[in-house]
């Protein structure tokens, strides 16, 4: 009689599916035809229920159990502990549900993207019901404390609840919302401006291959390719795929969507290969994952450091950047005002489109608000926020794409993101050789601090002990408004 497979065995079987997965759905957000979107959408269905059947299988559970018996290392008993974490969620939702979710996201996004083309929200509402319906049906089977929301919120940023994310906005919101203020108020008085386009397209690809290789991104292990919809995704242990889109107006569009992308990249390959499909090697969660892409975008990329640098170099590519100095560039770059588009969003007014986001799926999530209500609670929600009236679907509720995902809990992890990002920054560069190395255009020793605090633990602890453990202290807030108050209201950094 055969030997049972090991767990080890069977991860590398599991992450063979989910990888190959993930090609298809690269493809998909890439190059696919039109057409072809049902019988992709079955293609991933059926990934989904293969690799949901072998991780929740007998086989898998002995195989997990002997491993943990087995064990001998701290990392390898945290990695394992994890993994049998996720078995027992994993093992309550039954295959079919995953089968049906992953086919009905496949869909919806084919519906979003066409409903937000035309700036129709009841186009995708019935979309919206069957992935609302299935979420719900989530959180009821793996169960939860407080409220449905806590289950979902669980999948993106383990250890947080709704409530202790509610508590942290509500106490950041009235700070975030001055700040805000005052940061549209000077852009307002000084109307700074880059010199205009046109920008064209392969001068910015290849400065932003520069400044991406700069950072560090391996591009023997990783490439970027152009989509309407920037996102990083990781194909396999040495396969890391970023993209962004151009426009010709503002090559710093494309070049800070490029440097956030770079900063997910970085993390995905600064995990340990030979752990790849294990939590020892897998990124323990979006809010950490969000925390390296807006490092890199923000704390680097759009600091006077960065651009004394890089700025030279840029106008090399772009002759009209020579008739604009450093302290002109920057009052472009740090130009604040409030508007519809989440993803164009300054850094000082973004937060309070997250907390938009997280208040109204919440109340989706638990009951409180209809489908069909969303348009209306997103305008009026935007109002009392913004002082702004979104003008139609597009620029309102259909913006953006996490929902026709089934991504209901995702949207936190990206404030999330901002504070961990500046905990984590002010950490490191109490180090004066990384600051040092960063006023010189030296990104390495960042880098391998990162690795080394952030990256290389992988899931083997959870999100706030990793910040913990890296900065030696609590995840908090405050770095994050004391960054927003230097760069944005006394225009220091």
């Amino acid at each position: 009689m055969p030997d049972s497979p090991s767990f080890r065995e069977l991860a590398i079987e599991a992450a063979l599916i989910r990888s190959s997965a993930s090609v298809l759905g690269w493809d998909q957000e890439t190059y696919l035809p039109t057409h072809a979107q049902t019988w992709r959408a079955r293609q991933l269905s059926w990934l989904s229920g293969r690799h949901h059947e072998l991780t929740t299988s007998e086989d898998w559970k002995l195989a997990l159990q002997q491993a943990i018996e087995a064990a001998d290392s701290p990392r390898e008993q945290d990695s394992l502990n994890e993994a049998l974490r996720q078995l027992q969620r994993s093992t309550r939702l039954p295959t079919s549900l995953v089968e049906r979710e992953s086919e009905v996201t496949s869909l919806a996004k084919h519906a979003w993207a066409s409903a937000r083309e035309r700036s129709d929200f009841p186009a995708f509402a019935p979309e919206f019901e069957k992935i609302l319906q299935i979420s719900r049906e989530k959180a009821d089977l793996w169960g939860y404390q407080n409220e449905p929301y806590d289950a979902l919120l669980e999948t993106y940023e383990r250890g947080a609840s709704a409530a202790s994310v509610a508590a942290i906005f509500d106490a950041v919101e009235p700070e975030l919302v001055k700040i805000a203020k005052a940061a549209c108020a000077h852009t307002t008085t000084t109307r700074p401006s880059l010199p205009p386009g046109p920008y064209p397209v392969e001068a910015q690809q290849t400065f932003n291959r520069k400044v991406a290789a700069a950072l560090g991104f391996d591009f023997d292990g990783g490439r970027i390719d152009t989509t309407t919809h920037p996102f990083c995704t990781t194909l396999g242990p040495n396969d890391v795929r970023l993209t962004t889109r151009y426009d010709e107006a503002d090559f710093t569009s494309s070049l800070f969507g490029v440097m956030h992308e770079v900063g997910h990249g970085l993390y995905e390959q600064g995990l340990e290969p030979d752990d790849f499909g294990t939590p020892a090697g897998s990124a323990v969660s979006l809010g950490i994952h969000e925390s390296q892409s807006r490092l890199w975008e923000n704390h680097i990329g759009r600091s006077r450091a960065f651009w004394s640098h890089w700025l030279p170099v840029a106008a090399e590519h772009f002759p009209q950047l020579g008739k604009i100095g450093l302290d002109d560039f920057l009052a472009a770059i740090h130009r604040s005002e409030f508007s519809y588009i989440r993803v164009e969003a300054d850094e000082a007014t973004y937060d309070l489109h997250i907390i938009l986001r997280f208040k109204i799926e919440r109340a989706l999530v638990n009951g409180e608000l209809a489908v069909s209500e969303v348009p209306t609670a997103w305008n009026e929600a935007f109002h009392s926020s913004f002082g702004l009236t979104p003008p139609d679907d597009r620029r309102g509720c259909l913006q953006d794409i996490h929902w026709s995902m089934g991504g209901l809990g995702y949207f936190p992890t990206y404030s999330l993101g901002n504070f961990n990002a500046a905990q984590i920054y002010a950490s490191a560069t109490r180090n004066k050789n990384i600051r040092d190395a960063i006023e010189n255009a030296d990104y390495r020793p960042l880098l391998e601090w990162l690795q080394c605090r952030i990256h290389q633990p992988g899931s083997t602890l959870n999100p706030a002990a990793l910040v913990e453990h890296a900065t030696g202290k609590a995840p908090g807030v405050e770095d994050h408004l004391a960054h927003l108050r230097r760069r944005y209201v006394e225009h220091t950094t």
